[in-house]
């Protein structure tokens, strides 16, 4: 990497970018942290719009960014902040429909770039769906770049009316653990006692408890674990609003599940587990997916937008909200080692063909070079 420097190499002033998030999931988030970091250390003065307690979480201010709190609102106020916070960039890139709509609102009138990373597939039904139609067209025709992170969202952008739409390399930024970690074979009976999984498959899930997640789907599942002897624990990490009505069908139904809530030990959780399972997922690049391939944990997984696209033949693929082929594949992968050996191979030959964070800041760079190349004098 080249040093930090606040000119180019061809003497003028270094480019200034500017990174627009929203609430962010926490892969986009992570993703901006990373391709911040790699955007400093190669002279891009980058200044973060993103709500405080992102820039709390994820640091942006660490790696050398600026940070101006935008709150995740389309109201003039924080339309207003972002758009004087834009006033010198060279470029703007959003992250997500909702930053990117905040964005060209911020940019009219204006002749300065947006690209947009388009990082997950929303979903809504009908009025909403319709309104989403628009967002999206607004979003799409806005953007002199549109990057999908995967290739159904370019599909997306292109149907919605992008002028210019690509794959995205998105890395997975700091894994949360190393399958060579030294600790990890000490972490493992740890973890898995604190859980109650000492003599018994441990299953893990990990992600926000709302509606997209499939985890009705999940619990439906379990009912047909409950015959197995020991009976598997499935564990499921995070918060969300479905927390209450999903503890209360645990309990009413007897299911074999515990909520542990937000962890901040997710890798050492995932480590010590049998299997990890996705039944849901609006991230194109799921977090969970890719740490699981890199631990290698045999992955079960539900085969919606990027997922298939993204683990190719290293995980166990099944149907969206189908409940008897997911814990068809869970019964059958507990039963079978050299199926979970065969898959956890194939996860670390899939995991290498993934983008590195060097590639992922290459590939941005590239465009921002292009979209603010200056044009030939006559």
């Amino acid at each position: 990497m080249s040093p930090v420097s606040s000119h180019s190499p061809h003497g003028q002033p270094s480019l200034r970018a500017v990174q627009v998030l929203g609430g962010g999931s926490a892969g986009s988030s992570a993703h901006v942290r990373s391709l911040t970091s790699g955007l400093v250390a190669r002279g891009v003065r980058v200044t973060v719009c993103a709500p405080a307690a992102a820039d709390h979480m994820y640091d942006f201010t660490g790696v050398g960014a600026d940070h101006v709190h935008v709150p995740r609102r389309n109201d003039p106020a924080s339309v207003a902040a972002l758009r004087a916070a834009c006033a010198d960039a060279d470029l703007v890139h959003a992250h997500g429909l909702h930053a990117a709509l905040r964005a060209a609102l911020a940019l009219s009138g204006r002749h300065v770039p947006l690209v947009v990373t388009w990082h997950t597939r929303p979903y809504a039904e009908g009025a909403r769906a319709h309104l989403l139609r628009l967002l999206e067209r607004r979003v799409a025709k806005s953007a002199s770049v549109v990057l999908g992170s995967s290739s159904d969202l370019v599909d997306r952008a292109r149907t919605r009316g992008a002028r210019d739409a690509r794959l995205a390399a998105v890395a997975l930024p700091a894994q949360r653990r190393s399958a060579e970690d030294e600790d990890a074979d000490r972490m493992r009976p740890k973890a898995r006692a604190e859980l109650g999984a000492t003599d018994r498959p441990l299953l893990m899930a990990v992600g926000s408890l709302d509606r997209h997640r499939g985890y009705d789907t999940l619990l439906d599942a379990t009912r047909a674990w409950r015959r197995l002897d020991p009976l598997p624990l499935l564990v499921i990490a995070g918060e969300g609003p479905l927390r209450g009505e999903l503890q209360r069908r645990i309990e009413n139904e007897g299911l074999p599940v515990r909520l542990v809530g937000r962890r901040d030990d997710i890798g050492e959780l995932l480590g010590a587990a049998d299997l990890a399972l996705l039944p849901g997922c609006p991230e194109s690049r799921s977090v969970l997916a890719q740490e699981a391939l890199h631990a290698r944990v045999p992955l079960v997984a539900a085969a919606t937008g990027g997922i298939p696209e993204l683990v190719g033949d290293a995980a166990e693929l099944v149907p969206p909200g189908d409940c008897e082929a997911l814990s068809e594949a869970v019964v059958g992968l507990l039963a079978d080692p050299g199926r979970c050996e065969h898959l956890r191979d194939r996860g670390t030959r899939q995991a290498a063909t993934w983008p590195t964070e060097d590639e992922t800041v290459a590939q941005v760079l590239s465009v921002y070079d292009e979209l603010t190349k200056p044009l030939p004098l006559p």
